[in-house]
C-alpha cells in the first residue's frame, strides 16, 4: 500500500524543546501583531509602497519562523524516522521543501 502524507502524519506530533516552542510562539506572536499592522495601514488609506514594505518584513519573519521549524525537522523528526528505518520521510521531505521554495 502506498503512504501518502496525510496517511502517515494522522498521528504524529513534533517533538520541539520547550525553549524553541517558546521562540517561535514569540516570533508568531510578533508576525501577529504586524498582520494586525498591515491592516491598519491598509484601513487608513497608508502609501501602498510602504505597506508593500511592511508585507515584506512580515514575509521574512515567516521565513525565519519555517527555517527553526525546517531544522528541528530535518535533526528531529526525520533523523529518528530515518534511523526507524522509515525512507518514506525522504519524499515527505521533499513534499516539504517544494512547499516552502514556493514562496
Amino acid at each position: 500500500m502506498e503512504h501518502t502524507v496525510d496517511d502517515t502524519t494522522a498521528c504524529r506530533k513534533s517533538h520541539h524543546p520547550e525553549s524553541v516552542k517558546k521562540d517561535m510562539t514569540t516570533r508568531l506572536n510578533r508576525i501577529e501583531g504586524q498582520i494586525r499592522g498591515i491592516k491598519g495601514m491598509i484601513e487608513k488609506d497608508v502609501y501602498c509602497d510602504d505597506v508593500i514594505t511592511q508585507l515584506a518584513a512580515t514575509q521574512s519573519a515567516l521565513n525565519s519562523v519555517a527555517k527553526i521549524l525546517l531544522e528541528g525537522h530535518l535533526k528531529g523528526c526525520v533523523v529518528d524516522r530515518l534511523s526507524d528505518g522509515d525512507d518514506a520521510v525522504i519524499d515527505e521531505l521533499v513534499v516539504t521543501i517544494h512547499k516552502l521554495m514556493k514562496k
